[in-house]
């Protein structure tokens, strides 16, 4: 595929020049095509939805500066957006700015586009900030929403676009907290969960623990990191895998039947289809999640201190599955991480150490993989949010999977 890069510079004038409630300025620099074959309409169209972007940002004002592009010149900017310390120092003098936002954008074929940015600090030189690649067309209003996304990513703040906005493959709500990325027809809808420290394993309320569940112990999840809002669907699967290999059939119904190795395999592809990075959670990210995050209540189970509130299981669910979110979700907004099917994790099963842990991975080998929240054929003690099961990578049965977004 012939990558096709034009460079966006914006320049973010330092807060120190205004008063203290003045809006930061940022100026948007000429854009430059590398290979000069990028259309002028679309690099138009991005730099004016860039400054339309950060002037929809609290505290912050945009504006065109295209009159700027000479000092781009002047101080031998080079074309891949790749500028050196000392360029970025010189025209940070020049212009009285505090920091530099480059963006890039790369021609993806069939019609779309890949948009990314950075902010690159002028004295340091370090970058402070970077956001995910996000897909665009250039057919509709795909550029525009990705351009918001941008923005409202990089800038860290929660921008007035209003609703949800779509940049091709995915979308962000007005809620900085979820995201929705489209998968053909299907909206894959997914959760923030902040990074934070937990009791991962038998906690006092937990009660009635198995052997695998100790020792507790205290375990950081380092980074911010997407969840599915809810297993898996049947509707999902088949878009992404082209079959349905589920026994309770229902397009709003988690999938399963599906092996470790077959969610794997889904990930691999749900990656490709959506040019973003997708792999099922680390148990320890599962656990963190389904208590509720940093906002935990300390719950038996995901979201209540009683099973019927938030899972299918043996004393409601007539020993079958039931569509996703028609329970109550947990503390986070996450629906089903107990009960209705077991769900993989990434981990191969093994013993709890009692340390302190950041981002565990797990035993690292085994012959089994870790599943947890139990199912519709379980009792509630098994739906517990500490219950673990494992099983060989090839089983299918009641079993199916939530995802997670990779950075």
């Amino acid at each position: 595929m012939k990558l096709k890069v034009i460079v966006f510079i914006i320049m973010l004038l330092p807060f120190a020049l205004v008063a203290q409630n003045t809006p930061k300025r940022v100026a948007i620099l000429e854009t430059v095509d590398k290979f000069d074959k990028v259309d002028y309409g679309v690099e138009f169209q991005l730099r004016a939805f860039i400054t339309d972007a950060v002037n929809k940002t609290p505290g912050y004002e945009g504006y065109d500066r295209v009159d700027m592009s000479q000092i781009s010149k002047e101080h031998n900017f080079q074309r891949t957006g790749m500028v050196s310390d000392a360029d970025i120092k010189k025209l940070g003098e020049m212009t009285g700015a505090s920091s530099i936002v480059v963006a890039e954008a790369a021609e993806y074929g069939d019609g779309r586009i890949i948009i990314a940015a950075k902010i690159i600090n002028i004295e340091s030189g370090r970058i402070e900030n970077s956001t995910r690649p996000k897909v665009a067309s250039v057919s509709d209003n795909g550029m525009e929403a990705a351009c918001n996304e941008v923005v409202a990513e990089l800038l860290g703040r929660s921008a007035n676009f209003g609703g949800t906005y779509t940049n091709g493959n995915s979308a962000q709500s007005a809620n900085p907290n979820t995201l929705t990325i489209k998968v053909g027809n299907v909206n894959l809808e997914m959760v923030k969960v902040e990074a934070g420290t937990f009791t991962m394993g038998c906690t006092s309320e937990q009660s009635g623990c198995d052997s695998d569940e100790s020792p507790y112990h205290r375990v950081t999840i380092s980074s911010d990191y997407y969840i599915g809002k809810y297993e898996v669907t049947q509707e999902l699967w088949e878009a992404v895998m082209g079959n349905n290999p589920s026994n309770f059939k229902g397009f709003d119904r988690p999938v399963e039947m599906v092996s470790w190795s077959d969610c794997m395999e889904f990930c691999s592809e749900l990656s490709r289809m959506t040019g973003r990075r997708f792999s099922l959670p680390t148990e320890a990210e599962w656990e963190y999640a389904a208590r509720g995050g940093n906002k935990s209540t300390s719950a038996k189970f995901s979201g209540s201190s009683s099973a019927s509130n938030v899972a299918w299981y043996d004393g409601n669910s007539g020993s079958q599955t039931h569509p996703v979110g028609k329970l109550r979700p947990n503390e986070l907004g996450i629906y089903d991480m107990s009960g209705n099917v077991w769900e993989w994790c990434m981990d191969w099963y093994g013993s709890y150490g009692s340390g302190s842990q950041t981002d565990p991975l797990g035993a690292s080998s085994g012959s089994n993989r870790v599943s947890r929240g139990g199912s519709c054929y379980n009792s509630a003690a098994g739906c517990r949010v500490s219950n673990r099961s494992n099983f060989s990578p090839g089983f299918r049965d009641l079993l199916g999977l939530r995802v997670v977004l990779l950075p």
